[in-house]
């Protein structure tokens, strides 16, 4: 399928061909047929995207400063690399389209195939031929609203949301400065709900196009007389400002133009100094709209399909939605007129030529047009001039193509002679497609199970979500692939029972994303403890840093949570060093405070050989100090691993160190992986060792909560 992409590193506007994305429980495939270009959020990314690195870096202070710390902690060259990859993932542009249903994953009730939809969401309503659209984000349209007016759903809604929260009364009268696509959609949503509806404009174009759609509009050197007389006086009980300037004067106006005691809401991007002096005599609210309504930036709401109660919030981002589509179907809502541009997705780029003023036209509602669905599309990509290496290699398929397989994993299996790639998958395609391009994959899918089953494949890496790390582990085994899966390696004990199972009849290879162990100082380290007879205390401290308690790490059932989504990775590393997996723990929490996570965790393990090792996870300190430092003790010697770039030794008095720019093992692990395929023997890492972390893991979970020790099976 075709897609629009944005280059943030080039600045490159491109037409990609990008694999038809595969619907996942709780989302429909929709084929588009008119999606809406935003002259105000896209024309921004644009624009950032177009500067030069140095200008980039100006307008967003915030990320260079994170770079700089990131710098300080883990080596000037580590991080430029990290940020050059960050910027080279291909943005998909736009979050407002319309189409028809041609797939439904699970848990869809309500929706059915060949069913007319307004999709919505950044990240979702994209400008692609086809879109991958979350249950609360789709709305049914009547038959006599056409594609192209459903288009506008999501701005509609934006509109709307500024207007409910300006919470208007029948016959008040309402202001709206700016009458762009968001000014004209708020006046007529005004004059719908019954109020008198005053627009103006710096445009007289607009001015007049407002005018045409029976709302009375005034050029802004008439705003203030024309106020005056349009409310005998009184003053605007509601202003709603749909500018989109850096400029005060939207602000200013509003002032000056509002009641005693009237309500400002903001639903353009505008400047916000607020002069005090007149909003203060008149004791004016202000309000800042915030996108569609609630629901927004609710990954519960947007992305699991949990909607809200209606007795608790009537109006939802969903329930917006499906008013706007209402109003477009009674005709109080008309947005034909409002259309001066249509570019079929072929030439979409020249719409961003448009509304980025290169083509200097004017221009108001922007769209791109796409063409019938054609039948029997495949949902892969194949890369031409593909060399093909003749000998016994693992040939590798991998599932899932985020930040940590681009940043990662596949800079260092591009390089390994011993790593032919074939195919990636991605559910939405166009990270997949990214991928595959960029590091010399033979094709690109949305399709996992064409991954599985490509009898080309003899090993596949699983780099998903957590909570499909099991499933796709025994699928792929089943299959008879070897397996390297980025850590955890289960969520509960449920899934990881049907990973044992899978490991006593199979004769295939799995190994966990456990990098650490093989990290060149940490197996300096091993060497030098593996050589004592006395049990050893290692204390592993974690300055995790903070993670928002919405996102998807946190949720227990697709991220595990941080203790088995990422601790996992310590208590495996003195696994290591111990050479076995531990008997117990005991787990204690900070308290979370309204803000953690239950990720401030000190952990207690003790071992078969008596050895002692403590976890300390925390989420609650300073970034800027580094992530990591173990301290092994035993028979005299005292050992300090420090964030993978030294490892100091003390015993007898004398000190000796190993430097090194910070390597965490990616490239060995990958190493043994093949060698191991290639040559046969044991697992890179023994099998009761992953198994016995990964219960580890979940025994400190059920201590911390039941404050008790736990012994683990």
């Amino acid at each position: 399928m075709k897609q629009l992409l944005q280059n943030i590193r080039d600045g490159k506007t491109l037409i990609e061909d990008v694999p038809i994305p595969t619907p996942r429980a709780g989302q429909a495939l929709v084929k588009v047929s008119a999606s809406l270009v935003s002259a105000g959020t896209e024309r921004m990314v644009v624009e950032f995207a177009e500067k030069s690195l140095v200008g980039k870096a100006r307008s967003r202070p915030d990320l260079v400063k994170q770079v700089l710390e990131k710098a300080k902690r883990e080596g000037v060259a580590p991080t430029l690399q990290a940020a050059f990859n960050r910027l080279d993932q291909p943005m998909a542009l736009g979050y407002s389209s319309a189409g028809t249903i041609v797939a439904l994953g699970k848990n869809m009730r309500g929706f059915k195939i060949g069913q007319r939809v307004a999709c919505a969401g950044g990240g979702y309503a994209v400008h692609a031929e086809y879109n991958l659209i979350p249950k609360n984000l789709l709305t049914p349209l009547p038959k006599n609203v056409d594609f192209e007016s459903a288009a506008f759903t999501t701005l509609g809604a934006i509109a709307l949301h500024g207007f409910r929260l300006a919470e208007p009364q029948l016959g008040e009268n309402v202001a709206v400065i700016g009458l762009g696509l968001l000014g004209l959609l708020t006046i007529q949503i005004a004059s719908a709900a019954g109020c008198n509806v005053l627009g103006i404009d710096l445009d007289p174009q607009r001015v007049k196009l407002a005018s045409s759609l029976n709302i009375q509009a005034v050029a802004r050197p008439q705003a203030e007389s024309s106020a005056q007389a349009f409310t005998a006086n009184r003053g605007f009980d509601t202003i709603i400002i749909c500018a989109d300037t850096s400029s005060n004067d939207p602000v200013e106006l509003a002032g000056a133009i509002a009641r005693d005691r009237a309500k400002v809401v903001a639903t353009g991007a505008v400047g916000l100094n607020i002069p005090r002096k007149i909003y203060y005599e008149k004791e004016i609210a202000f309000v800042n709209s915030r996108s569609y309504g609630p629901g927004r930036y609710d990954s519960n709401y947007e992305e699991n399909g949990n909607d809200y109660p209606l007795g608790y919030i009537r109006w939802t981002e969903g329930r917006n939605f499906q008013a706007v589509v209402d109003l477009m179907e009674s005709k109080k809502l008309k947005v034909e007129s409002l259309i001066t541009h249509r570019f079929p997705i072929e030439n979409g780029v020249q719409a961003y030529e448009v509304i980025t003023g290169k083509k200097k036209e004017s221009f108001l509602g922007v769209l791109l047009t796409y063409p019938e669905e054609k039948k029997n599309q495949e949902n892969k990509i194949i890369f031409p001039s593909i060399v093909h290496r003749q000998s016994s290699i693992v040939k590798l398929g991998v599932l899932g193509a985020g930040l940590y397989a681009n940043a990662t994993l596949l800079p260092v299996i591009k390089n390994n002679k011993d790593f032919q790639l074939v195919g990636v998958a991605s559910s939405g395609g166009l990270h997949a497609q990214h991928s595959g391009k960029k590091f010399g994959f033979q094709y690109a899918t949305s399709d996992e199970d064409e991954i599985i089953n490509d009898k080309n494949i003899n090993a596949v890496a699983i780099l998903t979500r957590h909570d499909s790390h099991a499933e796709l582990t025994v699928k792929a085994l089943k299959a008879g692939k070897n397996v390297f899966l980025e850590k955890p390696l289960a969520l509960n004990s449920v899934q990881l029972d049907k990973i044992e199972k899978q490991l006593r009849i199979t004769n295939h290879l799995l190994t966990v994303g456990f990098n650490r162990r093989f990290s060149p100082l940490a197996q300096s380290l091993r060497s030098q403890v593996s050589s004592l007879n006395s049990p050893l205390h290692a204390h592993y401290r974690i300055n995790a840093g903070y993670i928002p308690a919405n996102h998807w790490t946190q949720d227990p059932a697709i991220g595990g949570g941080r203790i088995i989504g990422e601790a996992c990775h310590f208590i495996d590393l003195i696994t290591y060093l111990v050479g076995a997996p531990p008997v117990s723990v005991n787990a204690v929490a900070l308290p979370n405070q309204g803000k953690y996570s239950d990720d401030n965790v000190s952990m207690t393990f003790t071992f078969p050989d008596d050895s002692i090792g403590v976890v300390d996870y925390l989420a609650n300190g300073d970034k800027s100090l580094p992530k990591e430092r173990l301290e092994v003790f035993c028979e005299g010697m005292v050992a300090v691993l420090d964030d993978y770039v030294s490892l100091t030794v003390t015993k007898d008095g004398r000190k000796k160190e190993e430097r090194m720019a910070q390597d965490k093992g990616w490239r060995n692990e990958m190493v043994e992986f093949a060698k191991t395929i290639q040559s046969g023997g044991e697992a890179p890492i023994p099998y009761e060792q992953l198994i016995g972390v990964s219960k580890a893991s979940f025994a400190a979970v059920e201590s911390m909560r039941s404050k008790q020790a736990v012994a683990i099976d």
